[in-house]
């Protein structure tokens, strides 16, 4: 019997691709008139993320309840896998996050850089991806310059 019938035999699961366990799903809150959001997800999903979308009165409102420090405020915040993740975050360091597990509130990107997932355009500015506590500590996650 060879490797991958053995496994699936075994009830082990095999991933052709990226895909994510259900817990992993992102639930992201934004305004319901936000193009750069409904941008980013359209990156997050073609990156295998699965997105649920919630058009909220009050975006802030979820900033505030994920833990998120009004310092590292964005246009939406997310939630996925027991973090907050706040702006325009790059799938793949939300993937990193995630396998990592680091003791930590989420990741953020502050403001509306230009050049970030969902802010593509002409301009592209350098920026980090910030790993933050609740108290508004922080460290550098990653950094992008283009």
């Amino acid at each position: 019997m060879n490797r991958r019938r053995f496994l699936a035999a075994s009830g082990v699961a095999l991933f052709a691709g990226p895909a994510l366990a259900a817990r992993d799903a992102v639930e992201v809150y934004k305004s319901a008139t936000c193009g750069c959001c409904s941008d980013w997800i359209k990156h997050l999903r073609a990156s295998g993320f699965e997105v649920r979308a919630h058009d909220v009165s009050n975006p802030g409102e979820y900033r505030e309840r994920y833990g998120v420090p009004g310092v590292f405020a964005s246009c939406h915040t997310a939630v996925v896998g027991g973090y907050a993740i706040e702006g325009h975050v790059p799938a793949r360091e939300i993937r990193r996050l995630l396998a990592e597990r680091p003791k930590a509130q989420g990741l953020a990107v502050p403001g509306m850089v230009p050049g970030s997932p969902g802010m593509e355009g002409p301009r592209s500015d350098p920026y980090e991806v910030l790993l933050f506590q609740r108290d508004g500590r922080y460290t550098a996650y990653a950094r992008y310059s283009r």
